[in-house]
Parts: structure tokens; sequence; C-alpha cells
């Protein structure tokens, strides 16, 4: 789930679900048809991404004569469905009084209450609850629900004189000033300001004002007043060209280029290109490149070289996430200070994209090496929402043309593309040297797309897709992608004849499979108020309201799929990992989040029966192999480039240990970790594995 992209309004806190692949609840909680109906005077946000393109639902605003603030919320994003109203009560001092949420949402039942009463508040929500006194300055941050309650914590920031706030359950927010811009819908002109909100997640966080009245926010999802969704595009550029104006300073203040040569002396170094741990190695760079790697002992070290003692230390190539749909300016030094250097994108906003990566090029912003994909999809109510769309054939082979075009690496084809398409464009595809990965389109088989074309199945519940019953392969476009997953993979026998023949197939093909386990096990695992084993880690150093956020992440039970049966559904699927290694199919480590979840999707090749060196291959020599990078790096080799990561551990005992990292090195800049937290407001280090 891809949960940075994660301030888009899923709920009051702009909390995540741009890509989320959390599934959708069964009918619990209040019914969609019992909850409020706007009146036809209310105010209507639309949801939409591309400029408009795309409509994933809307949020309505009334206020009832009794001066009750009403909303109601409801998204359906690829079948992924929020449906709830809110009502949000005020005392006579115009102080928030009373919370009301009702509905269902991807986690279940949406019920929460916040109420003031006698000096004293009290809360209850589907994560937590808690009671205190009342005072001003005090903000309660609704866990669900619409942007309704959280549009008056906005007009709180706006009139507090430093523009903070304390937050309930906990934490403190700010609001920054940014930029303002003219728009128009053709029939209406109006100059907004953008304002940055500090201390919710891991960035600032652009909002929208017309005036004093909150207009919208406009990210991988927008939420825009009706007949305003055209100009996202405008706002969404104005807000990251004022972001960026903080890049370079950051640059300047982080990353230190060395003076001379460096070197990494006596530390255990992982080799790669042989895929083993080398004690007691000395590695020089040079110049932004790998000048020598040899036996501490034999190790000639230039005389004015910085000398690192590496003893008791690891050094590793740098990381790939090869499943990072890139985020804002921050996702750079999150993913640095997790010793990660590069990233395959496989599908984003297209301008913001490669503005993004231009500026990480030149310098003037921290950030990885991206490896992006054109993410191209059919058109239907699930389409995805980054996706360049294609109504007929002649349109998806003139979006593989675009993606040569632009200078893409490859193209990732979607839930809802035409399956009868995917050969052609495949082959088109590779006669432009283009490479073929993505979801497996519904109505299809992985088995069949590979036939087709793909050179790699994104996400292993979609190579566990050619076991699964036909209504699920049909409906593999929605929920039932993970829920049909959930249900009956526990079930399927790996070793039977099919399967058998199937990652045979897979191996003979040369496939590859980023199989984004953690994906999976947040979605099936967890239960509701604990936070996913990807995430826990890093728990206590975290903004607390993006903390929150995490503690219901699993699709809820039904009747005929227990918390039970989606743990061993997922066992299931998380075993299909040594079968395809046994079989020389490429596995390339990515994580469809914020990427620090990557040193956990490890974890959990480790625990399927990899070895640590092993594990450590599918995040660094597989995918330069697989991208045609490996002489420029993956491995620390003599002539390679310096990109690496210095771990306060040894992960050839523990792989958990590759998360205390030191420093990192990319682009000839040697960076500390805890610089590279602290600038985005991580309060420390991980929780080292136990």
């Amino acid at each position: 789930m891809i949960k940075f992209a994660a301030l888009a309004f899923t709920g009051s806190l702009f909390a995540s679900g741009a890509f989320a692949q959390t599934p959708s609840a069964p009918a619990a909680g209040t019914p969609t048809e019992q909850l409020a109906k706007p009146p036809a005077d209310a105010k209507v946000w639309a949801i939409t991404s591309g400029g408009g393109a795309a409509r994933h639902g809307s949020v309505s605003l009334w206020t009832a004569p009794d001066g009750t603030h009403w909303s109601r919320y409801s998204m359906n994003l690829r079948g992924f469905v929020n449906e709830v109203d809110e009502q949000n009560r005020f005392a006579p001092d115009g102080t928030l009084q009373s919370i009301i949420i009702r509905g269902h949402t991807p986690g279940g039942d949406a019920a929460e209450t916040y109420e003031v009463k006698d000096g004293q508040y009290r809360w209850t929500s589907p994560v937590d609850h808690g009671e205190g006194k009342a005072r001003p300055g005090l903000e309660y941050v609704a866990f669900g629900g619409s942007f309704d309650s959280f549009s008056f914590i906005i007009d709180d920031l706006l009139k507090a004189q430093d523009h903070s706030v304390d937050l309930l359950p906990s934490g403190r927010a700010q609001l920054e000033p940014l930029t303002t811009l003219t728009v128009s819908n053709g029939s209406e002109t109006k100059t907004l300001t953008a304002y940055a909100l500090n201390g919710i997640g891991l960035s600032p966080f652009p909002i929208w004002m017309d005036g004093n009245k909150l207009f919208g926010i406009a990210t991988v999802l927008e939420f825009l007043p009706e007949g305003w969704a055209k100009v996202g595009p405008q706002l969404s550029k104005a807000q990251d060209e004022a972001l960026a104006k903080r890049a370079p300073e950051l640059v300047a203040k982080i990353a230190r280029t060395p003076a001379g040569p460096v070197a990494f002396r006596n530390v255990k170094l992982y080799d790669a290109d042989a895929c083993m741990f080398r004690d007691g190695m000395t590695v020089v760079v040079a110049n932004g490149h790998v000048a020598s790697v040899a036996p501490a002992a034999k190790a000639k070290i230039p005389a004015n070289a910085e000398t690192i003692d590496g003893t008791g230390k690891t050094l590793v190539p740098g990381l790939w996430d090869n499943h990072q749909h890139y985020g804002d300016d921050s996702t750079g030094p999150l993913l640095l200070a997790s010793g990660i250097t590069s990233v395959r994108d496989p599908g984003n906003q297209i301008n913001e994209l490669w503005a993004r990566k231009k500026r990480i090029d030149a310098g003037q912003l921290l950030g990885q090496r991206i490896v992006p994909s054109l993410l191209i999809d059919g058109a239907g109510p699930y389409t995805a929402q980054v996706a360049e769309v294609a109504h007929n054939k002649d349109e998806a082979l003139a979006a593989v043309r675009k993606a040569k075009r632009m200078g893409y690496f490859g193209i990732k084809i979607y839930g809802s593309m035409d399956p009868s398409w995917v050969k052609p464009m495949a082959a088109l595809a590779h006669q432009l040297g283009l490479r073929v990965h993505g979801h497996i389109p519904h109505g299809m088989r992985p088995l069949q797309a590979a036939r087709d074309g793909y050179d790699e199945i994104t996400h292993m519940n979609f190579v566990m897709m050619q076991a699964m019953p036909g209504d699920v392969v049909q409906k593999s476009n929605t929920v039932a992608r993970i829920a049909g997953t959930g249900k009956y993979a526990a079930d399927v026998d790996l070793h039977s004849k099919e399967m058998t023949a199937y990652f045979d197939e897979l191996g003979k093909r040369h496939m590859a499979v980023d199989p984004t386990l953690v994906v999976l096990e947040g979605s099936l695992v967890p239960d509701p108020g604990t936070i996913p084993p990807s995430d826990a880690p890093y728990a206590d150093t975290l903004p607390p309201q993006l903390v929150r956020g995490l503690l219901q992440s699993a699709l809820a039970p039904e009747p005929d799929m227990s918390r039970e049966r989606m743990r061993a559904s997922f066992a299931k699927v998380q075993a299909i990992v040594p079968e395809l290694e046994k079989r020389h199919v490429t596995i390339l480590a990515g994580t469809d989040g914020f990427g620090f979840e990557l040193i956990h999707e490890l974890e959990l090749y480790v625990q399927a029966g990899l070895t640590p060196e092993q594990a450590l291959a599918t995040a660094t020599i597989n995918p330069a192999k697989a991208y045609h990078m490996a002489k420029e790096t993956g491995s620390l080799a003599k002539g390679k480039l310096a990109e690496l990561a210095l771990i306060d551990g040894d992960p050839q005992k523990n792989i958990g240990e590759l998360r205390q990292v030191e420093l990192v090195m990319r682009d000839g800049k040697l960076m500390k970790a805890a610089d590279l937290r602290a600038a985005i407001g991580i309060t420390g280090p991980p929780k080292r594995a136990p």
C-alpha cells in the first residue's frame, strides 16, 4: 500500500490511499443506504485524479436547521470503497462539541465519536479511545470521516498566533504559507493560497485555501470543489515548485562531498556478484566510484584518504526498492536513511515525476536513481488513478510509443486492460526496447500474461492468481485480487502437478517477480489496533498521527474468511518465494509503501527459506541486472559507482540489522542516516531486529 501517497483525504486526516491495496470491508457498520443523503444545495467536492480525467467519488457538506454540520464521503478507488457520513456539533462559543462518524471503510466499521462535556473530552475510534481535560488549542483529529472536522482545525491553525495547535491523540500541527495562484474554471476566477501543513506526516502537506475557507488539495488524488477539477495540475505544479525551493539548502546541509578518497576499513562486505559476505575487507572510494576492494590486511589506503573504521559493521551496495511510487521531496531522505539509493517507479503523476527526477539528477534534491515505467490501463470504473488510459487497442499501442518517446524504461500494464491487447502491446514494447511488467488484467491468468510477453509479474498475489477460482480471475482488477487470495490461497497445493508446471514455465521463460509481500501481509495478517510488522520498528520515531493511521491496515474478516484463514493464505503466498528462487525466477524486492518496509520484505524472504545472501541479492544485484545497469551499480566492485550503506550490525546473522544504517553514499556524497531522518521529522533510529 502506498502509504505516503498518504496524505490524500481518506478520512478527515489526509490519510493513506493513493495506490493503497488495503481491501474494501464487507458490509460492516452503518449500511450505505442508511447514511445521510445530501440535500440539493449541499456543497460538493469531487474526488478525481489526472486533473479530473477520472472521478472516484465525492464529499458533500451542508448545515442542518439545528446548526449541525453534516458531510457525506463516498469513494470507490479501484473497488476499494469508503461510504461514510459525519455530524459535527458546536458549543455556543463556536468550539467543536462533538463528532459522530458512521459507515464503512476499507478497514471495516467506521463508527467513531468525540465529545466535550463538563470540561472533559472523550473519544472512541475504530483503533483507539481516550479521555482527558479539554483546553483551548487542543484539537481532536478524527481517525476517519470526511474532511469536515479537519477543516475546523485548519481554521484554528490560521487563527492561532503561531499557526500551531496541539493534537489529540497526540502531536502538534503547524501551518505555514507556501504560495498563491490565480486559477479559473472558465466561468469564475479565484486567487488561492497554498499552506504547508506540518506535523501530520513525514513531509509538509499542501492545502489550498480560498481566503479563510478550505478550497481543496491536489495530490495524486484531488479533492476540489465541483467544477474545478481541471485546475488540479496547476495547483500541483505550483505547490511542488514552492516546496522545491527548500531542497538545495537541505542538500548543502546534509550531503557532504568528501575532499578526497574515503576508505571503509575492516568491514564485513556483502559481495553481491558472488552472493556472499566477506569478512575483514577494506573498500576505498574516490570521485564517486569504487577505487579498490581488498582484504583489510592487504589494502592500500591513499595517504589523503578519510578513513572510516568499519569494525563490527557491514558495507552493502545501495539498496533498490523495486516498487516505489516516488512521493514528494521528503521521499529521498526517507529512503536514503534506509540505505536505498535506487528505485523502480512503476507508475506516477507524469509531470511531477519527471520534474523531480530532473532535480535529483542535477543534484538539487536529495534522492535516488529513478527507473520509471509508464502505467497504462484500460478505461472503466477501476482504472488506476495515474494511468495513461487506453479506450481501444490503437490507444494502448500509442501509450507504449509515448513511453518510449518520454524516456521511460518500461511499461506497467494494469488490471482493467483488455487481455487481448497485451500481446501486441508487449511485442511493440520489446521492439522499442521497453520492459513489460504489471498487474494481470482481469479475466487473464499470469501464465497467459507471461506467454503474451510479460517480463515480470507485479505482486505475489498475482502470481497466486494462477490457482484462483474463475470468478476471482474475472474480477482481479477489484478488491477480489486481495480478498480472493485471503479466502482461497490457503488451500492451494504449491507442489501439485499444475503448480509445478506453472512455476517451471516461469523459470524457463526467465521471468521476474516483484512480490511486495509486505502489502499482502499488511492486508491479511494484523489485527485491528496493531501496527503492521513492516512498520512496527519505526513506530516510536514517526509522527504520532501517522502512526495512528497505521493501526487499521488489514481486511476485515468475513463469515467465510477468518483472520486465521487469511494468515494461512498469506503463509502459502509467502512460500512461493523459495519455489521461484530455486527455478531462477528473478525476485525484485519492493514495497509499494513508504520504502522503509523494504527490510521487512527481505525478512519475509528469509523466513520463507532464502538465505540472507539470497535475500540481499533481490535488492541489489538482481535489479541492476534486470534493468541492464550491472556494469555501474548493484555491487561494490572496482570501477562501479560508490552507492553504498554502512550498517551498524551484521545482516548475515540477522537480515533485520539492515535497518541500522549509519552512513549512506550516493552520487559522490556521504550522508549520515541520523541527519536524513531528522530532516523529515523522524526522531531516532528504528528498533533493532530481535
